[in-house]
């Protein structure tokens, strides 16, 4: 069963364990304004707090993912950053909990940021991604700039941000940069489908999974196991890490219970 919440700026919709979180500014090509950030960072605090919920699709309305921020908003004081999260309400803290960026259209600027901080990226053969910023006499600063080297060639990286230029999809897949190509239309539900297929796994185990990924390479030799069984821990001692050994001898779909 779904259930729909609508605002005006950020559409939620669940399925099952997944949290659709939809920018709502079509006309605007979903640019980033207060009200975007504001709904994006409500919508990964409940993503995050609710253990029915175990990962996330991010998206936007109207056939493009995100053209950045919104420059028109930016010029009048209009302020597309939130305490804590940063950018667009997810550059500086995404969500604990697994995310992936459905990306039609444009993915630019604040808007390719924004892809960036997702885990996983599912994208249409035609959506383009680039940081633009140097053309308007401007800087990624929304994390671009430190993501991109890690995720794709160090040289490609640069040219990418140096040239302020658009890339195809396809060429980002080719990169690593992009998990799964769709046909123009189907992103969202490749996504849905993705996130679906993660989702039947453990909520605790996979955001551990997620934490220990992301924070590990910032880890000295000496610290990575520590700090590793830091954050098992929990996870092995939890009901369901009893429930899914039970379920396997009991040839039974396991039931979560994030606790």
């Amino acid at each position: 069963m779904s259930e729909d919440v609508r605002t005006d700026d950020v559409v939620t919709e669940e399925d099952g364990a997944v949290l659709v979180i939809t920018i709502n500014r079509p006309r605007s090509r979903n640019a980033i304004n207060g009200a975007v950030a504001q709904g994006i960072a409500a919508a990964l605090d409940e993503l995050d707090s609710r253990k029915d919920l175990s990962i996330g699709v991010l998206t936007g309305a109207g056939g493009t993912f995100c053209a950045g921020m919104d420059l028109k908003g930016f010029l009048t004081g209009d302020n597309p950053i939130v305490d804590g999260r940063g950018f667009a309400g997810i550059v500086e803290r995404p969500s604990a909990k697994p995310l992936i960026a459905a990306v039609e259209g444009y993915a630019l600027a604040g808007g390719c940021e924004v892809a960036l901080s997702c885990d996983m990226i599912v994208a249409a053969r035609d959506a383009q991604f680039g940081l633009p910023e140097p053309k308007r006499g401007l800087v990624a600063a929304g994390g671009g700039l430190l993501r991109l080297p890690r995720r794709i060639p160090f040289h490609i990286a640069m040219e990418i941000a140096l040239t302020g230029d658009k890339f195809p999809a396809e060429r980002m897949a080719e990169l690593g940069f992009v998990n799964r190509l769709t046909e123009p239309g189907g992103a969202l539900a490749a996504a849905k489908e993705l996130a679906l297929k993660v989702a039947e796994n453990a909520p605790l185990a996979l955001a551990a999974t997620k934490k220990i990924i992301v924070e590990s390479a910032d880890w000295t030799p000496e610290e990575a196991w520590r700090k590793q069984g830091e954050i098992t821990l929990p996870v092995f001692t939890s009901k369901d890490a009893q429930e899914g050994p039970a379920a396997f001898a009991e040839k039974r779909k396991p039931n979560w219970t994030g606790e």
